[in-house]
């Protein structure tokens, strides 16, 4: 059996060519799956979706916490992912610390408020930040506001119902939270200059752009993290020698680029989630599967 260096290559060209995790508290995540097709086509997937116990934003952050947990451990012995994408704001600002630290081996990919991205485009200098309870109210939330410019303001408006109103695909009930919500962050913006840039700070909350844009008015910029998330996958990919061989091995015989394949898992409806990767995501043949995940004992923090 070769050993060394040529032992190390063959072991990671064989682990580059399993999926990628990617996990949120239910169908919101599929916003950066969509992404990940566009930018990442070639590799191959595994979406599970929480749904049973979405959405996190509105849970205690020991249960956040232990479900991410439970979701990481049940990806990797299932699928033996190669990295894995938080695909929730929420699971990110809570777990995404001690993620790294209990799969030192894994790449992990969070998801983080698009503050920054923000700040380079606002120009009244005031940005509106739609998020969960969870999400602005974490450690990880507010260590990233104090990193911002003091140039810029940004308004904080917590959406509890949102989330899960995008869940079930309410549409009365997404009209009616997302006006609920954008008259709140008008309400504070006061007498001052105007908002002209909004931060979607949960995964869901793509999925209701329309509607918060009609709402908005159009001098107000949406921003979302899917493509930037992408971008961070790649790199990272990249990084560990983890990128799929089939675009090299296409480029190389002058062959179509590989069609990566995407399982979908739910602890949930499958019927539910296979409906919204038809609707958000086209994916014609959809057919979700149900995962029976467990909590897990959740390891304190060192």
């Amino acid at each position: 059996m070769p050993q060394g260096p040529a032992a190390d290559q063959t072991e990671t060209r064989a682990k580059a060519t399993r999926p990628i995790g990617v996990f949120d508290s239910g169908v919101g995540g599929l916003s950066i799956l969509r992404s990940l097709h566009t930018h990442l086509g070639d590799e191959d997937y595994w979406f599970l979706a929480d749904s049973r116990y979405a959405p996190y934003g509105e849970r205690s952050e020991a249960e956040i916490r232990q479900r991410a947990v439970a979701v990481v451990d049940w990806l990797r012995r299932h699928a033996d992912i190669k990295a894995l994408v938080i695909a929730c704001n929420t699971a990110t600002a809570v777990a995404a610390d001690d993620l790294r630290r209990m799969h030192p081996d894994l790449p992990i990919v969070g998801i983080e408020p698009a503050l920054k991205p923000a700040a380079a485009i606002t120009q009244t200098g005031r940005v509106g930040v739609l998020a969960t309870p969870a999400t602005l109210a974490s450690q990880r939330f507010a260590r990233l506001l104090e990193r911002q410019s003091p140039a810029v303001e940004y308004l904080l408006q917590p959406c509890p119902g949102l989330a899960a109103a995008i869940e079930r695909d309410d549409r009365a009930a997404i009209q009616e939270q997302c006006a609920r919500h954008v008259q709140s962050l008008q309400a504070q913006s006061g007498s001052g200059s105007t908002i002209d840039t909004v931060v979607l700070g949960c995964t869901h909350y793509p999925f209701a752009a329309a509607v918060l844009a009609d709402l908005l008015g159009p001098s107000v910029r949406l921003l979302d993290t899917g493509e930037p998330v992408a971008r961070q996958t790649l790199s990272l990919l990249e990084q560990h020698g983890l990128r799929h061989p089939g675009p090299a091995a296409a480029q190389e015989r002058s062959t179509p680029v590989r069609q990566g394949s995407t399982r979908l898992w739910t602890t949930g409806d499958p019927h539910h989630l296979s409906a919204a990767a038809r609707r958000w995501l086209g994916m014609t043949t959809a057919a979700a599967q149900s995962a029976q995940i467990e909590d897990s004992p959740v390891t304190t923090r060192q």
